[in-house]
């Protein structure tokens, strides 16, 4: 981190201390934390904040400490709640309101940043985006729900002393009462009405020729995603500071060479410089069963390895003038038990066997130590220098990327995949964006989801399930076909028939040591 600060109030029965580690990212020059106000209020920002709010070349930390004092004087209860509704982008915060004793804390509505609680007593809490050392007690904080602890109260234990404030769907009711304030995320909950003119296409049937033409009844779909994708990425990638050589690469991207990260890759090419790199991290590992079955020679020719490599090529070909830097990240199993303690620590509260599968694979892909592969085949070392990286998360969710989206289709048609879709988008904020944001800061990295955009939601919530995806077409066609779609448009043949591949299978970190282990498995 570039500052690390605390502070402590002292409050009429309790006392509350905060910390911070700053990773500077935004605005000209590192912004110490925690904030504070003239009115003694603290704020401790962890996010950042895309859309909702100008902050130009700023902090957007400062920027947003500023609108809330300027909302409280507007109103005194629900302040928070209505700055925070403004604001687009991935979050979690702690503020306290000294002058009402009240201590405000969440996480986004999609849970893109980590916050765990913790209750060591009836009148003692943590907050924290990682877990400390000792044992046990640290759960996610729900993300789709706004809290604050009326400090007060501390006669009465924390857990009763504590209100929430459930986000709703824009397409949603109110569901308290008159007087009070619900804040309301920007987008609706996925269609599953689908008009009689929206049926399946034909003109995608039969497939002569490998992957079928765009037809014109899907163009306008292919645009809207091509824009909200191409604006999100912009609006991620956009305020980075530009370091002094303009061949500093700012951006990398976690790269099986799969739809979801190539297609980022073929958009993010369009919007930066010529002169500045874009790191393409592509994850293998050393599985002592595998090597064991087909010898150490190709032991990190993994499928992920292969199809990296394919994509890159992909890349090259269509913007020659971009230096992509493709680094193999080739970790052998002596390091894999180097590090899987640590690794173990950051996942915490999750704790199965495919948690540590996918947050390893992650953890050494956002380190970024490998090697630099050039055009002609030969390597060098290289260490990553790009703090923001991107990742494809979110697509399978919203695009019908999971095998069980099939399996919905085969058992009960469209009615039964948008369902399944409805479900998987909801509880995206209760799943592992969490433990992803642990395991990449640790890093001193900074992961960014263009896929979670509110706008891609929202955009994607909107169009039907059966122009997102069409399960009547093979696997590697059928699901996520509006982004195949997209990416054949950018020139991406080979990607763009790709199946979908799972990070721990795709770069062997699944089942290392034994093939009777399960992903739902506790550690």
């Amino acid at each position: 981190p570039d500052y690390h600060g605390e502070t402590t109030a002292m409050l009429s029965k309790v006392q509350v201390r905060l910390g911070a580690h700053v990773l500077h990212l935004r605005g000209p020059s590192t912004q110490s934390q925690p904030l504070l106000s003239s009115n003694g209020d603290i704020f401790c920002w962890n996010g950042e904040v895309f859309s909702g709010l100008d902050i130009g070349s700023q902090n957007d930390g400062t920027i947003l400490m500023n609108k809330i004092q300027q909302m409280k004087l507007l109103d005194p209860e629900y302040f928070v709640l209505k700055t925070m509704q403004l604001v687009e982008g991935p979050y979690a915060f702690v503020y306290l309101d000294k002058e009402q004793e009240k201590l405000w804390f969440s996480r986004d509505f999609l849970g893109r940043r980590s916050l765990l609680i913790k209750h060591l007593d009836t009148q003692t809490m943590l907050l924290s985006s990682v877990a400390n050392n000792d044992d046990g007690g640290w759960e996610e904080l729900p993300a789709q729900k706004v809290f604050c602890l009326d400090l007060l109260r501390c006669n009465m234990p924390f857990a009763s002393s504590m209100v929430s404030h459930q986000w709703i769907y824009k397409n949603e009711g109110s569901t308290v009462a008159l007087d009070t304030f619900q804040p309301t995320i920007p987008f609706a909950q996925v269609i599953v009405d689908h008009p009689s003119q929206m049926s399946m296409d034909p003109e995608l049937l039969p497939l002569e020729n490998g992957f079928p033409e765009i037809p014109e009844s899907w163009k306008p779909y292919v645009d809207g995603l091509q824009n909200v994708l191409s604006q999100s990425i912009r609006q991620r990638v956009e305020s980075i500071p530009v370091q002094d050589s303009p061949s500093f690469p700012r951006v990398g991207i976690l790269f099986s060479g799969g739809v979801d990260c190539i297609t980022i890759a073929a958009l993010l090419t369009q919007m930066l410089p010529h002169t500045e790199p874009i790191e393409l991290f592509n994850v293998s590992f050393e599985n002592p069963r595998q090597t064991k079955t087909h010898g150490s020679a190709s032991k990190y020719n993994v499928p992920d390895r292969l199809t990296g490599i394919q994509g890159w090529k992909e890349l090259c070909r269509i913007d020659p003038q971009r230096q992509w830097r493709f680094v193999q990240v080739d970790v052998p199993y002596v390091q894999v038990l180097e590090h899987k303690s640590h690794i173990r620590q950051l996942l915490v509260p999750s704790d199965t066997v495919m948690d540590m599968s996918i947050g390893m694979a992650i953890w050494f892909a956002a380190r970024g130590i490998g090697n630099l592969v050039s055009d002609n085949g030969e390597t060098t070392p290289y260490t990553g220098l790009a703090r923001v990286l991107l990742l494809g998360m979110g697509a399978d969710e919203q695009l019908g990327g999971y095998s069980r989206h099939r399996s919905a289709w085969d058992r009960g048609g469209t009615d039964a995949l948008a369902r399944e879709i409805r479900m998987d988008v909801q509880r995206i904020a209760t799943r592992n964006l969490g433990r992803d944001d642990r395991i990449v800061s640790d890093t001193s990295k900074e992961a960014r989801y263009p896929f979670l955009a509110a706008t891609v939601v929202d955009y994607l919530s909107t169009v039907p399930v059966n122009r997102k995806m069409d399960m009547r077409l093979p696997r590697g066609i059928g699901e996520k076909l509006l982004l195949r779609m997209l990416a054949r448009r950018l020139g991406l043949t080979q990607a763009s028939v790709l199946a979908k591949r799972a990070i721990q299978f795709g770069a062997r970190t699944a089942k290392m040591e034994s093939s009777n282990t399960k992903g739902q498995d506790s550690l």
